[in-house]
């Protein structure tokens, strides 16, 4: 199913250092993005700050607010939500991010099968997705590209994002949160959960290592590949985008006994199977608390049924068990 979609546009390869606060003529740009991502790495916790949002709106049970992490684009720097309160959550919420690409109906029927659950659910759009995507695009090309600087300025803002909006879950008196994230959304909810630790449990819907080798190897970002060309390598890619990846931040999690459901795709293209065995087997040997569950499918046809069905279920059955 990755290779139906042919409305992908080839970007060309970019540095993208004035994404980095750095001017374009700053100098050889390689070393530059090398020790930018380092520093970030080094300091994740400040990285991934950010000033509380002070204007708040719900209206019909969408929320907006303004990103605390600024693009040149007005219309991604207005965050959306779509909020689905249960009156039997007893204070227990769950953040649901949904897959790379998602319009704005993505994953609601999720959410609503939480709320069966016993669970409230707030629907958060990433970066540059369905009501955030800049005028004149189609897709949600910048936040995984082949610039660079714009693709790391992407994952930290939609990280930042989520945790804006689990200060607006407190202040609704929600005192138990769990995330949930799919494929893109799935790398953003553990840099989340991550840093942020009133996050109690986490379904994470397709694992894998590192955001470069997802990038370079899937099937369904042949065309991001293609954009990259002969510019850089793989191993290049994966040092630079490590701070956008989850097993950055294994050790983050050594220690918080935090439930995890880790899901993975026996016949995935996207998130290559090695990888996702990987990041499993690294949470193991860190003695982490998690529940893996392998389905029998690629990545898209997770969203299928009867898979999908199945997907739902042992992620609504995980939340309820440890929320």
């Amino acid at each position: 199913m990755a290779g139906r979609d042919n409305d992908r546009i080839l970007y060309p390869f970019e540095w993208g250092l004035e994404w980095i606060g750095a001017p374009p003529e700053a100098g050889d740009a390689a070393p530059l993005m090398a020790e930018y991502s380092r520093k970030a790495m080094q300091s994740s916790e400040e990285f991934f700050s950010y000033r509380r949002p002070s204007d708040y709106r719900i209206e019909n049970q969408h929320l907006t607010f303004t990103s605390p992490v600024q693009s040149p684009y007005p219309e991604n720097n207005r965050v959306h939500a779509d909020f689905f309160p249960c009156s039997r959550s007893n204070g227990r919420a769950v953040l649901v991010l949904p897959q790379w690409n998602a319009d704005a109906s993505g994953h609601v029927a999720l959410c609503k099968l939480l709320n069966r659950f016993g669970l409230s659910a707030l629907r958060m759009s990433m970066a540059y997705h369905d009501r955030r995507l800049p005028r004149g695009l189609r897709r949600a090309d910048y936040h995984v590209s082949p610039n660079v600087g714009r693709t790391i300025h992407a994952g930290r803002q939609s990280v930042v994002d989520a945790r804006a909006c689990l200060d607006w879950l407190e202040e609704q008196g929600f005192r138990k949160f769990g995330i949930l994230g799919t494929s893109l959304g799935s790398c953003i909810a553990y840099i989340t959960a991550a840093h942020d630790h009133r996050i109690v449990a986490g379904a994470f819907n397709h694992v894998s290592m590192y955001f470069g080798d997802v990038v370079w190897t899937g099937l369904a970002t042949r065309h991001v590949r293609q954009g990259l060309g002969e510019s850089i390598t793989q191993e290049q890619l994966r040092d630079l985008w490590r701070v956008i990846s989850p097993a950055t931040y294994l050790d983050r999690m050594t220690g918080r006994e935090m439930p995890s459901l880790l899901i993975c795709a026996r016949y995935d293209t996207t998130f290559l199977p090695e990888y996702s065995r990987r990041f499993i087997e690294e949470s193991r040997k860190r003695r982490h608390t998690i529940h893996e569950v392998c389905l029998p499918c690629g990545h898209y046809t997770t969203g299928q049924f009867p898979f999908n069905l199945l997907d739902a279920y042992h992620i609504c059955r995980f939340l309820k068990r440890w929320l």
